[in-house]
């Protein structure tokens, strides 16, 4: 069992306070409990539906939160989908808040019975709404260890998701990031110690079904030491069960102790724990139904993940691998590739006896006691007039703003380079993001830096910039008696990689070489220093958001100081844990 870390009493005292007196502005206190009137709900309705209408429930399907014409072929399908194939749940992706307001609104007005809303708020609501509140990634709550912030962020996570129509949200990401070369997870874990997951996850959980909205915990049995996005291929999780049961299950274990609503399958075959070779946990029996259901006694939904996804397309038609995942024992089945024919090939194994209705009975009973709990047999519909008075309040502005500025990790300070504040000579910036079609990803860092030096000079590069331009930034840079690199690459799926790109490794080695002052700031993956540990400072931000770029220039500048820690260790340099604290207006080395 993985030691546990004591937060203290005054912690326990504070989470203590938090738990009272959160409910969202204008609606009632919602700890998700399941009452009579709810359970009876659940039962008459499951009585009187057809087998189409039962199947039809264990389906959610695909929605973006924008503008859509009444007759446009995005909103008839969809139209379609809910209204007469009678699925049971949305999954909401892209939007601004008032269009996914509304679109929540007027696909319930098509629902018969009330559909599961389901959204990846893994940063809050912001992971997938223009407008809402934004909060770093996970890894950045691990590097500030606040048990306070995970439980704001869960908090305000399901404020603002309620009042736009939202009930479930697929977060946290209870991986345990062990692998640096982890192409998909990386920055969406807590980090790489299995109690610091499951404790900060926990956190959020709390904060996040507390005030209404269902937490799902994902991607069981553990995503976290594999280098394969399963949007592209099945992954494969290595270790025998001694191993996995100390770190990928134990963050699980613990969210399930607290209560989290339901459980998201990963595409992860896992050898250790299912006999059948290169068979992911969405379709494994002896994951679902005898690890999760039997030895860890989880009562609550199993989801899939997006079954569309490259981990399971390449290995089975739409309609097998939903037949299959009944099978197993998932209970929803998210973003089937084709949910006509996933419903079809469903019904189909019910009638033939593959799958006996009992079992599909059994889904759909925790499906609609999920809604129940969530009082969608009351009020299934929102109000879009409370929008603006709930989505990025002052209180939730606070909060997110905490949680960047503690979450900056001052790794190396080796001159001291930090902080710039009240330093003569020139500064040069240079803006390199790896990703394609992204030259300004470093927009707002070299904006909130001209405000406090006008003289600064800057270049930026994306993936596809030029090399002799690049080579031509750095000359530029290394003529200034300091320079300043941000470092972007997007964590994204089906990109296969959250490395930097060669050309700009070459140029933070060259500027390093130089012999003058040199930062880099890692607005991604904490891992980059890696490919260039003689830069003599180094700060990790974690993300690449504006939110993120300010607080950042803040700190370099010595305004705010550094307080986080790294949350993972850094291969060959550094350890879980460190990181070095430097005080606002602080000058001099830092300790």
């Amino acid at each position: 069992m993985p030691k546990k870390t004591s937060g203290g009493v005054a912690s326990l005292v504070l989470l203590c306070l938090l738990l009272q007196g959160t409910a969202p502005v204008g609606l009632p206190p919602n700890d998700l409990t399941l009452t009579p009137v709810g359970r009876r709900w659940a039962s008459r309705t499951l009585a009187h539906l057809t087998l189409e209408e039962k199947i039809g429930q264990m389906i959610a399907v695909r929605a973006n939160g924008v503008f859509h014409a009444a007759d446009g072929e995005a909103m008839k399908d969809l139209e379609f989908l809910v209204r007469d194939l009678g699925v049971g749940g949305a999954v909401f992706f892209a939007g601004q808040v008032f269009e996914t307001a509304w679109l929540t609104n007027h696909l319930q007005r098509q629902a018969r019975i009330p559909l599961l809303v389901s959204s990846d708020y893994e940063r809050g609501a912001a992971n997938r709404v223009e407008g809402a509140t934004d909060f770093p990634p996970l890894m950045a709550l691990g590097a500030s260890d606040s048990e306070e912030l995970a439980y704001q962020m869960g908090r305000i996570t399901a404020v603002e998701g309620r009042a736009m129509g939202v009930h479930q949200a697929l977060a946290p990401v209870a991986d345990v990031n062990v692998n640096p070369l982890n192409p998909i997870i990386n920055t969406r874990s807590v980090g790489e110690d299995p109690e610091q997951v499951a404790r900060l996850a926990r956190a959020f959980v709390l904060g996040c079904q507390r005030n209404g909205m269902a937490c799902t915990a994902k991607h069981f049995p553990g995503h976290g030491d594999t280098e394969t996005d399963t949007h592209l291929n099945l992954a494969v999780l290595t270790g025998d069960r001694s191993r996995l049961d100390q770190v990928e299950l134990w963050p699980f274990r613990r969210l399930i102790d607290a209560g989290v609503m339901s459980v998201m399958t990963g595409h992860l075959s896992v050898p250790a724990l299912d006999p059948e070779p290169g068979r992911p946990a969405t379709l494994s029996p002896a994951l679902l139904t005898e690890l999760l259901r039997g030895r860890m006694r989880f009562k609550g939904l199993i989801v899939t993940d997006a079954m569309d996804m490259g981990g399971i397309t390449t290995l089975l038609p739409a309609g097998e691998a939903a037949v299959r995942a009944a099978e197993a024992g998932a209970d929803m089945l998210l973003l089937p590739a084709d949910p006509r024919e996933a419903v079809r090939a469903l019904l189909e194994s019910v009638r033939s006896g593959r799958i006996p209705e009992y079992r599909i009975n059994a889904s759909v009973k925790r499906i609609l006691d999920l809604k129940a709990r969530l009082g969608l047999y009351k009020e299934k519909t929102v109000d879009l007039e409370r929008l603006s008075s709930v989505i990025g309040s002052r209180d939730h502005l606070f909060w997110a703003n905490r949680a960047f500025e503690s979450s900056l990790t001052l790794v190396k300070n080796e001159g001291p380079v930090l902080p710039l504040a009240g330093e003569s000579g020139t500064l040069a910036v240079l803006s390199l993001s790896s990703d394609e079609s992204d030259y300004f990803a470093g927009r707002v860092f070299v904006q909130e830096i001209l405000k406090r030096r006008r003289d600064a000079g800057f270049d930026f590069a994306d993936a596809h910039t030029d090399p002799e331009k690049v080579r031509q930034s750095v000359e530029r840079a290394v003529r200034a008696d300091a320079i300043l690199v941000a470092l972007f690459s997007r964590l994204q799926d089906r990109k296969g990689t959250v490395g930097l790109n060669p050309l700009h490794v070459q140029a933070v080695r060259d500027a390093a070489a130089s012999g003058k002052r040199l930062a880099v700031v890692s607005f991604g993956s904490p891992y980059f220093l890696v490919e260039f540990p003689e830069a003599a400072c180094y700060v990790c931000a974690y993300r690449s958001s504006a939110e993120a770029q300010r607080a950042a220039v803040r700190a370099l500048f010595g305004e705010t100081g550094f307080t986080g820690r790294l949350p993972v260790s850094l291969p060959g340099l550094f350890s879980r844990g460190h990181g070095l604290s430097l005080p606002a207006a602080r000058t001099g080395e830092a300790r």
